[in-house]
């Protein structure tokens, strides 16, 4: 590896990796000097991996600097390529198929104006990069903010190479937002010469609830009563998600399919916080194991006379 990144140092990645790239070199070596030349460039466009290769070879960069040129850790951590040349080709010539844009139907290299494919209309950008943020349903009622640090590729100010950076995204979590919601900050991936930026999209997930479930705007739970109190009417305790506790009358008869809605006591309505959905009490009725003789001649008495 070290003869190929001088190679690519000496003469330029342009020419070596369309002259290797698959789609024209038909040698079964092709795909693994594509990659070894993608890895190259990746090295050498970067000025602090460049810099450690320069003063300790590849040696140096892939196993670490040691303990006197470390700091305060015994070794620095090694680089490791992506193995994906073709998202290096992608940033460095632009487009998602780039390979196209620099061959005639005859397979001969095309002769591209000075500068490439700058202001040939060959910038495209890079896929949405969509990932999952799980949120409790406490924080779905209140609202809350999240910060999430993500590391991306920025380009330095020459235009040509480029520096891996940390970037902390603030997301203000809305009161009511529903699983699904989707929030995007736009352009905030990987730079690279000639490709725009991707956009980064966070997907609401809820995460589960130990005693609430929920159905749009309205919160479920279930609740364990005893077939007595299910015949002759009871009050329930709920434990809001706001701390109250709620006592509940239910005067009704309670059946397995029975369901008692409390108006007002679910999540907060997303275009009005001030207003939320409905509390669903569902019932899970205990039965007794055994009954005495007397218990059932009072049962027999009440129910079916």
């Amino acid at each position: 590896m070290t003869r190929l990144y001088t190679e690519v140092f000496g003469d330029s990645y342009r020419k070596l990796a369309l002259k290797n790239h698959p789609l024209k070199c038909k040698e079964p070596w092709a795909p693994e000097r594509f990659r070894r030349l993608a890895e190259a460039y990746d090295v050498l466009s970067d000025p602090m991996k460049k810099g450690i290769y320069d003063k300790f070879g590849e040696e140096g960069l892939k196993g670490g600097i040691p303990l006197e040129f470390g700091g305060e850790n015994p070794w620095t951590a090694g680089y490791v390529f992506h193995n994906n040349p073709d998202k290096v080709f992608r940033e460095f010539f632009g487009g998602d198929n780039p390979f196209a844009e620099f061959f005639a139907e005859d397979g001969s290299e095309l002769i591209l104006p000075f500068g490439g494919l700058r202001g040939r209309g060959a910038m495209k950008q890079d896929p949405p990069i969509v990932r999952d943020l799980y949120l409790s349903l406490e924080d779905l009622f209140y609202g809350c903010t999240k910060k999430i640090k993500i590391s991306r590729r920025v380009m330095n100010e020459d235009g040509q190479t480029s520096t891996i950076r940390d970037k902390i995204l603030t997301i203000d979590v809305q009161p009511g937002w529903k699983q699904g919601t989707r929030i995007t900050f736009e352009k905030e991936g990987d730079q690279g010469p000639n490709v725009i930026p991707a956009d980064i999209t966070f997907v609401v997930q809820e995460k589960l609830h130990p005693r609430f479930k929920r159905t749009n705007d309205n919160l479920a739970c279930v609740t364990t009563i005893p077939l007595g109190k299910a015949l002759i009417g009871c009050t329930v305790d709920v434990r809001t998600l706001d701390g109250r506790l709620l006592n509940i009358p239910i005067n009704d008869i309670v059946d397995p399919k029975y369901c008692k809605v409390v108006p007002g006591e679910g999540m907060p309505l997303l275009q009005d916080p001030r207003r939320r959905g409905d509390l669903l009490i569902y019932f899970n009725i205990s039965f007794p194991k055994k009954l005495t003789p007397d218990k059932k001649m009072l049962l027999k008495s009440a129910l079916l006379s």
